[in-house]
């Protein structure tokens, strides 16, 4: 790709890469779905089920962003939860055929979309407005987490530089946003990396301690894909996410 390439072409590249990994994971993967995966509650084919339903969703914001007509991404959370949890306990035939068909659908669209059409405000299930540009990071966002959450060898430090350096200050102030809003822990700590230097305060007020490591690692800890035992500091525990 050329460097004058549109930067939503390049940052379509990208996931597509990150997908192309995805997949051949879950071809490598057996055929019991059953198998728990890193979210509490959650088995590898809710995992496979959620990230299929996901690329759908994300194609509704497409077609919102093209057509200028509202289109949620789920009809609503009762529905999305429902087609998780019936979608689940497929073969794994099925799951990566519905995977791979999902995710070419979405990438077709995406592909195809006029660069004006980037530019339009949709918005999120929790109803966050964005540009429309955004929902290529929240495809990339899926990919890269959720292959990790598949518990079959792709790990935090597998993950691109380029995606730990643009998610980890997110994280930080997602999770103190979450605490300003009551949610646990409600100490406040700085979190600093030790390969790229990065450093941010969690919760509000001056931090009690410091939570240090690689990078990949401190953003794993924080999403709670980690326990954090490649960590130092205290650790406090962290709110569940899916």
């Amino acid at each position: 790709m050329t460097s004058d390439a549109p930067e939503t072409t390049v940052q379509l590249e990208t996931v597509a890469a990150a997908t192309n990994r995805l997949l051949d994971t879950i071809r490598g993967l057996d055929d019991d779905m059953t198998v728990p995966s890193l979210l509490p509650g959650w088995t590898r084919g809710h995992v496979l089920a959620h990230l299929a339903r996901n690329a759908d969703s994300l194609v509704n914001l497409l077609l919102w962003a093209r057509t200028g007509i509202e289109t949620p991404q789920y009809a609503s959370m009762y529905i999305r939860d429902a087609d998780i949890e019936a979608g689940a306990p497929r073969p794994l035939a099925e799951q990566l055929a519905d995977n791979e068909a999902a995710a070419d659908r979405w990438l077709a669209l995406a592909q195809s979309t006029p660069e004006q059409a980037w530019t339009a405000t949709v918005r999120t299930r929790q109803g966050r407005p964005i540009p429309a540009t955004e929902v290529i990071w929240m495809r990339l966002q899926e990919v890269e987490i959720h292959h990790v959450d598949l518990a079959a060898g792709y790990q935090p430090e597998d993950w691109p530089v380029d995606f730990v350096v643009r998610l980890l200050p997110r994280a930080a102030a997602d999770l103190t946003k979450g605490i300003a809003g009551g949610a646990e822990p409600a100490v406040t700590f700085e979190v600093r990396t030790t390969d790229t230097g990065f450093t941010a305060t969690v919760g509000s007020g001056a931090p009690d301690h410091t939570v240090s490591g690689p990078a990949s690692a401190v953003l794993a800890w924080l999403l709670g894909r980690s326990e954090g035992a490649d960590l130092s500091g205290v650790l406090p525990t962290l709110p569940s996410w899916k």
